[in-house]
Protein backbone atom coordinates (compact mmCIF):
# COMPACT_ATOMS: atom_id res chain seq x y z
CA UNK A 1 0.00 0.00 0.00
CA UNK A 2 1.36 3.40 -0.96
CA UNK A 3 2.07 6.23 1.45
CA UNK A 4 -0.71 8.29 -0.16
CA UNK A 5 -3.28 5.51 0.32
CA UNK A 6 -2.31 5.14 3.98
CA UNK A 7 -2.62 8.91 4.47
CA UNK A 8 -6.01 8.97 2.72
CA UNK A 9 -7.32 6.03 4.77
CA UNK A 10 -6.10 7.66 7.99
CA UNK A 11 -7.63 11.05 7.17
CA UNK A 12 -10.89 9.39 6.11
CA UNK A 13 -11.05 7.41 9.36
CA UNK A 14 -10.42 10.61 11.32
CA UNK A 15 -13.16 12.43 9.39
CA UNK A 16 -15.59 9.55 9.99
CA UNK A 17 -14.82 9.78 13.72
CA UNK A 18 -15.37 13.55 13.57
CA UNK A 19 -18.85 12.88 12.15
CA UNK A 20 -19.70 11.51 15.62
CA UNK A 21 -17.58 13.80 17.81
CA UNK A 22 -18.42 17.22 16.28
CA UNK A 23 -22.21 16.86 16.64
CA UNK A 24 -21.81 15.78 20.28
CA UNK A 25 -19.88 18.98 21.02
CA UNK A 26 -22.27 21.22 19.13
CA UNK A 27 -25.35 19.54 20.63
CA UNK A 28 -23.87 19.93 24.12
CA UNK A 29 -23.94 23.68 23.44
CA UNK A 30 -27.45 23.40 21.92
CA UNK A 31 -26.08 24.43 18.49
CA UNK A 32 -26.26 21.15 16.55
CA UNK A 33 -29.14 21.72 14.13
CA UNK A 34 -28.14 25.36 13.61
CA UNK A 35 -24.58 24.65 12.43
CA UNK A 36 -24.86 21.16 10.85
CA UNK A 37 -21.49 20.00 12.24
CA UNK A 38 -21.70 16.52 10.69
CA UNK A 39 -21.50 18.12 7.24
CA UNK A 40 -17.99 19.46 7.84
CA UNK A 41 -15.92 16.20 7.82
CA UNK A 42 -17.15 14.87 4.43
CA UNK A 43 -16.44 18.25 2.81
CA UNK A 44 -12.92 18.30 4.26
CA UNK A 45 -12.34 14.63 3.42
CA UNK A 46 -13.38 15.20 -0.20
CA UNK A 47 -10.99 18.13 -0.58
CA UNK A 48 -8.07 16.42 1.16
CA UNK A 49 -8.44 12.83 -0.02
CA UNK A 50 -10.54 12.97 -3.17
CA UNK A 51 -14.06 12.06 -4.25
CA UNK A 52 -14.10 8.35 -3.38
CA UNK A 53 -12.78 8.84 0.15
CA UNK A 54 -15.09 11.84 0.64
CA UNK A 55 -18.07 9.73 -0.42
CA UNK A 56 -17.04 6.92 1.95
CA UNK A 57 -16.82 9.44 4.79
CA UNK A 58 -20.27 10.79 3.87
CA UNK A 59 -21.66 7.25 3.86
CA UNK A 60 -20.07 5.79 6.98
CA UNK A 61 -19.85 8.92 9.15
CA UNK A 62 -23.58 9.43 9.79
CA UNK A 63 -24.27 5.69 10.04
CA UNK A 64 -21.53 5.11 12.63
CA UNK A 65 -22.54 8.27 14.49
CA UNK A 66 -26.17 7.12 14.56
CA UNK A 67 -25.18 3.69 15.85
CA UNK A 68 -22.87 5.05 18.56
CA UNK A 69 -24.52 8.32 19.63
CA UNK A 70 -28.09 8.10 18.22
CA UNK A 71 -27.30 11.27 16.22
CA UNK A 72 -28.75 11.53 13.69
CA UNK A 73 -31.84 9.50 14.50
CA UNK A 74 -32.26 6.50 12.18
CA UNK A 75 -35.24 8.15 10.45
CA UNK A 76 -32.99 11.05 9.32
CA UNK A 77 -30.31 8.74 7.88
CA UNK A 78 -32.44 8.19 4.77
CA UNK A 79 -31.81 11.75 3.63
CA UNK A 80 -28.66 12.71 5.54
CA UNK A 81 -26.56 9.91 4.08
CA UNK A 82 -27.24 10.84 0.42
CA UNK A 83 -26.60 14.50 1.22
CA UNK A 84 -23.29 13.82 2.96
CA UNK A 85 -22.18 11.32 0.30
CA UNK A 86 -22.84 14.04 -2.28
CA UNK A 87 -20.84 16.56 -0.20
CA UNK A 88 -17.81 14.32 0.03
CA UNK A 89 -17.99 13.06 -3.53
CA UNK A 90 -18.63 16.43 -5.17
CA UNK A 91 -16.20 18.50 -3.10
CA UNK A 92 -13.47 16.02 -4.02
CA UNK A 93 -14.50 15.79 -7.66
CA UNK A 94 -14.78 19.55 -8.19
CA UNK A 95 -11.50 20.18 -6.35
CA UNK A 96 -9.80 17.61 -8.56
CA UNK A 97 -11.20 19.11 -11.77
CA UNK A 98 -11.02 22.85 -11.02
CA UNK A 99 -7.58 24.46 -11.30
CA UNK A 100 -7.77 28.24 -11.38
CA UNK A 101 -4.17 28.82 -10.38
CA UNK A 102 -5.29 30.10 -6.98
CA UNK A 103 -5.75 27.71 -4.05
CA UNK A 104 -8.43 29.82 -2.35
CA UNK A 105 -10.45 30.11 -5.57
CA UNK A 106 -10.10 26.35 -6.16
CA UNK A 107 -11.42 25.58 -2.68
CA UNK A 108 -14.45 27.85 -2.99
CA UNK A 109 -15.16 26.79 -6.60
CA UNK A 110 -15.30 23.19 -5.33
CA UNK A 111 -17.04 23.85 -2.03
CA UNK A 112 -19.96 26.07 -3.09
CA UNK A 113 -21.38 23.85 -5.85
CA UNK A 114 -20.81 20.73 -3.72
CA UNK A 115 -22.81 22.31 -0.90
CA UNK A 116 -25.63 23.43 -3.20
CA UNK A 117 -25.87 20.09 -5.01
CA UNK A 118 -25.59 18.16 -1.73
CA UNK A 119 -28.55 20.11 -0.37
CA UNK A 120 -30.52 19.33 -3.54
CA UNK A 121 -29.69 15.61 -3.19
CA UNK A 122 -30.68 15.74 0.49
CA UNK A 123 -33.95 17.46 -0.39
CA UNK A 124 -34.79 14.87 -3.05
CA UNK A 125 -33.99 12.04 -0.63
CA UNK A 126 -36.12 13.70 2.05
CA UNK A 127 -39.00 14.15 -0.40
CA UNK A 128 -38.83 10.46 -1.32
CA UNK A 129 -38.72 9.53 2.37
CA UNK A 130 -41.71 11.74 3.14
CA UNK A 131 -43.71 10.35 0.21
CA UNK A 132 -42.92 6.80 1.35
CA UNK A 133 -44.26 7.60 4.82
CA UNK A 134 -47.25 9.61 3.51
CA UNK A 135 -46.03 12.83 5.10
CA UNK A 136 -46.35 16.25 3.53
CA UNK A 137 -43.29 17.83 1.90
CA UNK A 138 -43.01 20.83 -0.43
CA UNK A 139 -40.46 22.97 -2.22
CA UNK A 140 -41.06 25.67 0.40
CA UNK A 141 -40.32 23.21 3.21
CA UNK A 142 -37.13 22.12 1.42
CA UNK A 143 -35.95 25.68 0.76
CA UNK A 144 -36.66 26.67 4.36
CA UNK A 145 -34.97 23.63 5.88
CA UNK A 146 -31.99 23.33 3.56
CA UNK A 147 -31.24 27.00 2.93
CA UNK A 148 -33.07 29.62 5.02
CA UNK A 149 -32.69 27.87 8.39
CA UNK A 150 -29.23 26.61 7.42
CA UNK A 151 -27.57 30.01 6.88
CA UNK A 152 -25.48 29.89 10.10
CA UNK A 153 -24.20 26.41 9.16
CA UNK A 154 -23.52 27.43 5.57
CA UNK A 155 -21.49 30.41 6.78
CA UNK A 156 -19.59 28.23 9.27
CA UNK A 157 -18.80 25.67 6.55
CA UNK A 158 -17.63 28.36 4.12
CA UNK A 159 -15.25 29.72 6.76
CA UNK A 160 -14.10 26.58 8.56
CA UNK A 161 -13.59 24.09 5.71
CA UNK A 162 -11.23 26.35 3.68
CA UNK A 163 -9.41 27.36 6.88
CA UNK A 164 -8.76 23.71 7.75
CA UNK A 165 -7.54 22.95 4.22
CA UNK A 166 -5.26 26.02 4.17
CA UNK A 167 -3.85 25.07 7.61
CA UNK A 168 -3.14 21.55 6.35
CA UNK A 169 -1.53 23.01 3.23
CA UNK A 170 0.68 25.36 5.25
CA UNK A 171 1.70 22.47 7.52
CA UNK A 172 2.56 20.49 4.36
CA UNK A 173 0.08 17.75 5.29
CA UNK A 174 -1.63 17.78 1.89
CA UNK A 175 0.06 17.51 -1.51
CA UNK A 176 1.19 20.88 -2.86
CA UNK A 177 -1.35 22.04 -5.42
CA UNK A 178 0.70 24.85 -6.96
CA UNK A 179 4.37 25.63 -6.83
CA UNK A 180 5.18 29.22 -5.97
Amino acid sequence: MSKTNIRNLTVTALCIALCAVLPMGFHALNLGPTFSPMHIPPLICGLVCGPVYGAVCGLLGPIISSLTTSMPPVARLWFMVPELVAYGLLSGLFFKLIKTGNLYADIYCALVPAMVLGRIVGGIAQAITMMATAKEYSIAMWATGYFANAVPGIILHLILVPAVYIALDKAKLVPKRYEK
